[in-house]
């Protein structure tokens, strides 16, 4: 039962991470700069978190290298992921974003193979192979030009911040055994908030958001509660318990949604760069997904 609920923990987080790129992209074209939401995004996950790294006795367990760890890890996910994801999002549709956000697994794997020597099965390989395919085929579908405000250079920043979500979840790993996802995740708030508020704060002092229309009021506090908070918390918590590798696998199901959402409010349409770069993509992670599968069972027996 335990461990289906982290299972559970590791779907949700991701179906709702999976409808923040449709929210993202309708803020920042209509409403907001992608700046004045990424410090919004630290504010309130501060604001829930620190208190549990502030108040907990495990804090005090926190040795030097662990705090190493939190802190390079605070780094790849304040800026690594969440800053330059809102960057790259606010270039691209929610549709490619979503399908990039997929390659988790193939770069769990990969850095997974460096930090731990675990070999590559000819199944894994092959997986890796189909997934930089479709990776390829979003990335350079309107040509190799990269210009600023392309939507090839939006789609290379959702690239970067996926390696970078994909390095945390390996590295961050015995930390979250050892302390808790509650008592680290305050830690990196902590972190977060001393190199952000310094730089980003102007964006935020003197913007009236209550002026906003109610609906682009929705959807930021959606990206803040149920797209950030919660399922930051979802996905830690998962992968306390799960592999690194298993808890990136679930990513998969956030493009069926950002898909959906898109297609419902007429943000993008379907065409055949998505169709192919989806199926090479999702081709890939079953390789990856059977040779994880192959080497459990021959773990076991």
């Amino acid at each position: 039962m335990g461990k289906i609920q982290y299972n559970w923990d590791l779907i949700c987080a991701n179906l709702l991470f999976g409808a923040n790129f449709s929210f993202f992209v309708s803020l920042t074209k209509y409403y907001l700069d992608f700046r004045q939401i990424f410090m919004l995004q630290i504010l309130a996950s501060a604001m829930f978190f620190v208190p549990f790294a502030i108040f907990s006795e495990r804090s005090y367990r926190i040795t030097w290298r662990d705090f190493g760890n939190i802190l390079i890890v605070a780094l790849l996910i304040i800026y690594g992921w969440m800053y330059i994801l809102l960057w790259g999002a606010s270039y691209t549709n929610p549709i490619d974003a979503s399908t990039i956000s997929t390659l988790g697994p193939v770069f769990t794997l990969l850095f997974a193979r460096v930090l731990t020597r675990e070999p590559l099965s000819s199944a894994r390989i092959v997986g890796i192979i189909f997934a930089f395919v479709g990776a390829g085929i979003l990335l350079f579908d309107n040509g190799f030009v990269f210009t600023h405000g392309s939507s090839n250079y939006g789609n290379a920043l959702v690239l970067i911040a996926v390696i970078a979500i994909a390095v945390n979840t390996v590295i961050i790993k015995p930390q979250l055994e050892h302390l808790g996802t509650l008592v680290v995740m305050g830690w990196y708030y902590i972190i977060g908030l001393a190199i952000t508020a310094p730089f980003f704060w102007k964006y935020i002092a003197h913007t009236p958001f209550l002026r906003l229309p109610m609906s682009a009021l929705a959807e930021l506090l959606y990206i803040l509660l149920l797209g950030t908070v919660l399922p930051m918390y979802l996905l830690y918590r998962g992968t306390e318990k799960l592999t690194s590798v298993h808890t990136a696998l679930y990513r998969y199901l956030q493009p069926v949604v950002a898909t959906s959402l898109a297609l419902l409010r007429h943000q993008e349409k379907i065409d055949r760069a998505n169709i192919v770069a989806a199926v090479s993509i999702f081709v890939g992670i079953l390789c990856i997904v059977f040779g994880n599968y192959r080497k459990t069972t021959r773990e076991e027996s």
